[in-house]
């Protein structure tokens, strides 16, 4: 199934809609990722977003030069072995017969975006779900300004102690700063990052912590850098590490 598999005008058939002019779009993409696909790497997501592109017929822009390649992108990275119900995919399009990315055309442009999201549904692979296709104009661009990660704790057999935690949330968010020492691969020794200013808000609900962190230009907060301070090791979680409840600006 292509986004292009369609001759019933009523479903809003592009080379009507806009015969005859060429336009450029920005598909965004909102997907989750699960099961064993949360362990791809940010290229390895993008190589996978890539194939199923080509086999669901979807008119992905190439780059100039020798090796022209997609233009598409993850703007947010996403940490390896996360899996995430709110993920952000964006593909810069191309069609000769025009893209109903303007203003006033709600009902072919929802005809073209339900395709799109069917043909790549059906072309990725089980553990990466769709949520929505969002056509927009071709220069709108997206930044992350905050995110949210979930830790399902297992209590089961008293691993994790929800007091204790509750208590050390407390702590965090009554500094005004908290230093952490990152891990930068190309050195041989960290550097120190103040890593208050991203920490927006910590919520204990029951069983589950959840963090919400800014992202800025300055950078944000890693998942190894939240967990030892949350003092919680793997086996306190019944479940991966989630993301969720990403929020865009988007202009």
């Amino acid at each position: 199934m292509g986004i292009e598999a369609t001759k019933d005008n009523s479903r809003g058939r592009p080379d009507q809609a806009c015969a005859g002019r060429a336009t450029d779009a920005t598909a965004a993409v909102r997907f989750g990722i699960d099961g064993l696909l949360r362990f791809l790497s940010h290229a390895e997501t993008l190589r996978v977003f890539e194939r199923a592109c080509v086999r669901a017929g979807v008119p992905v822009k190439y780059s100039q030069g020798f090796n022209p390649h997609p233009k598409l992108s993850l703007p947010l990275p996403r940490p390896v072995g996360v899996a995430s119900d709110d993920e952000l995919l964006v593909l810069r399009l191309f069609d000769a017969r025009g893209i109903p990315a303007e203003d006033g055309q709600g009902r072919v442009r929802q005809a073209w975006e339900d395709r799109m999201k069917a043909a790549l549904s059906e072309a990725l692979p089980e553990g990466l779900v769709v949520h929505s296709v969002a056509l927009m104009k071709s220069n709108v661009s997206f930044r992350p300004e905050s995110a949210r990660y979930v830790f399902d704790l297992d209590r089961a057999d008293g691993r994790a102690d929800i007091e204790a935690l509750r208590e050390r949330i407390g702590d965090i968010l009554a500094r005004e700063s908290v230093v952490v020492e990152r891990v930068v691969p190309e050195r041989r020794a960290g550097r120190r990052v103040d890593i208050r200013p991203f920490l927006k808000a910590i919520e204990l609900r029951q069983t589950r912590a959840i963090v919400e962190c800014g992202v800025s230009d300055a950078g944000s907060v890693r998942v190894d850098e939240l967990m030892p301070l949350l003092k919680l090791a793997p086996q306190d979680l019944s479940g991966p590490v989630r993301r969720t409840d990403i929020a865009w600006t988007i202009t």
